[in-house]
């Protein structure tokens, strides 16, 4: 991954791009490569998923793009008038911009996640697919349950449900730990975390807008648009819990594929995702999905640039209007575990 900076409205944002720069699309040399955008969840960077992007850069051919979010690794944070999930998105717009990728895969964890949606919605034309991760889009896993919420909550109702948000995220910590690349991970997890930690004042609006926020409705939409979701879950996650997991299979009418690990199970795992999507059936099926909808995205934006210019608006480059079958063709959710 080679890091860079680029300033926005004024603000400084990191990012990394993988090393791949001959990458190609599926027609051969010289055509349009795939991108792909990490994005990373709350209290993260970009580079905690160096090693993962690099995996799919070397596996999928993609070009990957890792970018750390506003406030958070070292870049700029946004005005706090200005911390919403849509300016955090246009922020991920002009990165692409930048590196001229017209359109990308989007691998959202977390609050990545809930960036992805957001993203998807404002922008369906420029979205090949999104590998939704433990997401925290849909509200469920606010709504916390278990022994400490019990003790708390009759004395400290404000105070019950972020409590156990916290002993949740210490108890998830150890997942980090296992592997035989502890070293290696410790390494890529350090500068992110070390940056968060000096200016952890800036990463508390972001984290206030999350527990204000429901994207339901966007991703009703994201789905009846036809872009391609694979839902991915962490099943030991405490942080956003399997709850909300089922709450998004529900919503979606799409399949969770379910594999051993926290909530970050791709941190000490950075090959996990390159396997799901060369190996597993349904990881397959989202690759073809995407090509498939790259190509779609391609021909309409060919046909809009033929058309003549009275024509033009009839050729829009946004591609799907009905609801489409689930990715995979699961109805419901499901759990499978992935070795």
């Amino acid at each position: 991954m080679i890091p860079h900076k680029h300033v926005v409205d004024g603000r400084r944002v990191r990012y990394a791009v993988s090393e791949n720069a001959r990458a190609h699309g599926p027609e051969g040399p010289g055509s349009e490569p795939i991108w792909a955008v990490n994005l990373h969840g709350y209290f993260a960077g970009g580079g905690m998923y160096w090693r993962e992007s690099s995996n799919l850069a070397e596996a999928l051919g993609w070009r990957v793009l890792n970018p750390s979010l506003p406030g958070f690794a070292g870049s700029d944070p946004l005005p706090w008038e200005r911390v919403n999930i849509a300016e955090i998105a246009d922020v991920v717009v002009h990165l692409l911009d930048k590196v001229g990728a017209e359109r990308a895969v989007l691998l959202g964890h977390s609050m990545g996640g809930a960036v992805a949606v957001q993203f998807a919605d404002s922008h369906p034309e420029r979205v090949l697919g999104i590998v939704y991760r433990d997401g925290a889009a849909t509200p469920g896993w606010k709504h916390r349950r278990g022994l400490i919420v019990s003790l708390l909550a009759p004395v400290l109702p404000d105070m019950a449900g972020v409590a156990d948000l916290l002993v949740a995220a210490i108890l998830d910590t150890p997942d980090l730990l296992v592997g035989r690349r502890l070293a290696s991970t410790v390494r890529g997890l350090w500068p992110d975390a070390r940056r968060n930690l000096r200016s952890m004042g800036r990463t508390l609006p972001v984290g206030s807008m999350l527990m204000a926020m429901d994207l339901r409705a966007e991703v009703e939409r994201i789905v009846g648009r036809g872009i391609p979701i694979l839902p991915v879950w962490g099943c030991f996650d405490r942080i956003v819990s399997p709850d909300t997991a089922r709450e998004f299979a529900d919503l979606t009418g799409i399949d969770v594929v379910w594999v051993p690990g926290g909530h970050s199970w791709m941190l000490p795992r950075p090959q996990g995702q390159a396997d799901i999507l060369r190996h597993l059936r349904r990881g397959r099926e989202f690759v073809a999905d995407v090509v498939e909808r790259r190509a779609q995205l391609l021909e309409a934006e060919s046909a809009a640039a033929r058309a003549p210019a009275t024509g033009a608006a009839a050729a829009s480059p946004v591609v799907g209007g009905a609801t489409p079958p689930a990715v995979g063709g699961a109805t419901a959710s499901s759990i499978r575990l992935v070795r």
